[in-house]
Order: C-alpha cells, then structure tokens, then sequence
C-alpha cells in the first residue's frame, strides 16, 4: 500500500500506438497483442485451437476446449472448464488451478501482469462477460472465488482477492487514472497514475454493481453493499453501503461467530 496522496505512475503505451507502429508488420502487431510472443509455432497453435474450437457450441465444443485449451496456458491443473468465446491475451502468463470454470465470452488477459502474471486458484468460477486483466500489474484470485456476470477487474498496480470471496454481477475492481493537472493538452495525453494496489481479503461478498478502487483494502469477512463504491479502507468484517462507501455495521457486533 502506499501513502493516501502518493500517485504511481503507469507506463503504458496507448493501443493505437500499438497498433499502429510503423516498423512492426500486421502479423507482429497481432502476435504481441494477443501473444506477447513472436514465435510461429506458438502462434499457429493460438490460431487454430481459437479457431476450431473457440465457439463450437454444445457438448462436442465443451469436450474439444477441455482437451485443447490447456495447452496455450502457462500451467492449468485438473477439471478446467472452458465456455465459448472467450478471448485470451498472453495465455502464456496466466496460471488456471484446479476446477476453475470460465463462462462464454470472458476476456482473461495476462498481458501486464510481469513475472507474477495472472493467477486464478482452485474453484474458481467467471461467468459471462466477465473481463479479467493483468493490465500493467499482477492479478491473484484466490480459492473458490464466484465472479458474477459483465464484471471488470483490471489490476494497474496490482490486485489480490482472497479465498471464497463472492462478487456480484456489474463490479469493477482496479483500475487506475488519469492525470488532470494541465489544461492546453487533452485528458487522455497526461498519463495514468495509480494510488496503489487492491487487496481483498477472505471471505468477503460485493454486492451488484459494486466499485473498489486503487489502493484500497478491503478487510475480512466484510460485505459491500450493491452499487457502493469503496473509495477507502475497510476494517475486518465492516458492513459498507453508499457513495463513497460508508461502514454502517461491524459482523462482529452482532455476537455471532
């Protein structure tokens, strides 16, 4: 964590500087973006293994993913469950344990997420629609986390949620912002700053449509209410609701263990 005021500069370069970089051909361009890996081989097998089997519906796309999509990870343990649709970025820095469940069209982008990566433990289930990223820091989730539907978690500094966390449809988590002290050049061409990493810890419920931002810590057992957003803090077990997030309740006052 760092101090309240402290601002961490983001280096990242913009897509369509990305995308656009002259010296690099269209197949380079590709191959970063979605790779970060200029090789043929691995590359061949990302295209195919997309291609053929990436929205084959039903049983037969349930059967072919779960025997070809191991394969693009960094390492994926046993009972690894694969939906239609999803999009991979940097599959090679992205560790799947065992039973995890992805639903159809998630996004799980590893691209920024360093020697760490992107991790996702045992049981963990995203449902649809879900954009899990390792934009320009590392991503851990822990075991047994339930992901709902359409949420966004994009670790800029770097984010850890902890074990059996339960997060509604509609959250965001992470991500960072933009500098704003010049007024002669646009918002988007200040650069991005981040006040910090996230961290959630276990066995915590975020209510629907729930945002945590940068540099926050969310403490054990707490519960978040639905569109609250946490802006600060949150000792073990508090009950937040309202915007900014406000402790209502404590779990622990309640005399139940």
């Amino acid at each position: 964590m760092v101090a309240p005021d402290e601002r961490i500069k983001i280096s990242k370069v913009a897509l369509t500087e990305q995308l656009n970089q002259e010296k690099s051909s269209l197949l380079k361009k590709y191959q970063q973006k979605a790779l970060g890996d200029e090789r043929f081989l691995p590359f061949l097998r990302y295209e195919l293994v997309n291609l053929l089997f990436g929205d084959v519906s039903g049983t037969l796309g349930y059967a072919l993913r779960k025997l070809t999509y191991p394969s693009l990870f960094k390492q994926v343990g046993k009972g690894a469950i694969f939906g239609k649709g999803i999009v991979l970025r940097h599959p090679g820095k992205i560790t799947l344990g065992d039973r995890v469940a992805i639903d159809d069209y998630s996004m799980i982008d590893g691209s920024g997420g360093g020697d760490q990566g992107l991790i996702l433990g045992n049981d963990v289930m995203i449902s649809r629609n879900c954009v899990i990223q390792a934009k320009t820091g590392p991503l851990k989730i822990g075991n047994r986390a339930d992901i709902g539907c359409s949420t966004i978690i994009s670790a800029i500094s770097g984010i850890s949620i902890g074990d059996s966390v339960l997060i509604a449809g509609n959250c965001y988590i992470g991500g960072g912002r933009y500098i704003s002290d010049r007024l002669d050049i646009p918002l988007m061409d200040q650069g991005l700053f981040s006040k910090g990493t996230v961290e959630i810890g276990d066995d915590v419920w975020l209510g629907a449509g729930a945002t945590v931002l940068d540099g926050v810590k969310i403490g054990k057992g707490c519960i978040v209410g639905a569109g609250a957003v946490v802006t600060k803090n949150l000792p073990d077990y508090s009950v937040a609701v309202g915007v900014p997030a406000k402790v209502v309740q404590n779990r622990q006052d309640t005399g139940r263990s």
